[in-house]
């Protein structure tokens, strides 16, 4: 069974797929093929270079993260440059990922940004997790050293609430304990371990 799993940045979105794997399920991580797809050696950090130019590395030759998200997310048609990029190499290991796991299995595509590719319906079910806009923004700020600016950028560049539950098939609220995160992913699982 295919899941995507999706949620805003700083949502809880990776505790949650920890939690899956835990449970069970195969996860396939977007935002760690997303690093892998640009690392030193691979083709998609040469596209990046060519679309952005060597500024954007470090100086060890890696990409720098963080200044290549700076220009990227106050800038669409940047965005849509990166993404058209990276997003075709993620898939691709996506496909091979998914075919090395087990016939019964349950695959969980982790997928930060689900709502804004469209794919929604290529998956069995969607589960969307979600946290309230400040307690995503206080926990870039706390936990990410990021300035509000930042915070406030990278959450416009992203999907909304709204556009999120649109595609869930199941909503996983992330505003309590993590006891009760615990609970609700576990409810989840069960449902979907019945629906497979």
């Amino acid at each position: 069974m295919r899941v995507g799993l999706t949620g805003g940045i700083a949502s809880g979105k990776s505790t949650v797929s920890s939690i899956f794997a835990e449970l069970g399920a195969v996860i396939i991580d977007g935002d760690k093929l997303a690093r892998e797809v640009v690392e030193q050696g691979q083709p998609g950090l040469a596209q990046v270079v060519e679309a952005f130019g060597p500024e954007i590395l470090t100086a060890d030759g890696d990409m720098d993260r963080a200044k290549v998200g700076r220009i990227v997310f106050n800038d669409d048609a940047k965005r849509k440059i990166l993404e058209g990029i990276v997003h075709p190499l993620v898939f691709e290991r996506y496909a091979a990922l998914e075919a090395s796991a087990p016939q019964d299995g349950i695959v969980i595509h982790d997928i930060p940004l689900l709502a804004e590719t469209g794919r929604a319906d290529t998956f069995d079910a969607v589960v969307v997790v979600e946290t309230p806009t400040e307690v995503q923004i206080e926990r870039m700020l706390r936990d990410r050293g990021w300035s509000q600016a930042d915070a406030e950028s990278r959450i416009a560049a992203q999907a909304t609430h709204e556009q999120r539950r649109a595609i869930a098939t199941y909503l996983i609220l992330n505003t309590g304990t993590r006891e009760e995160l615990r609970a609700r992913v576990e409810e989840v699982y069960a449902a979907l371990v019945a629906a497979r």
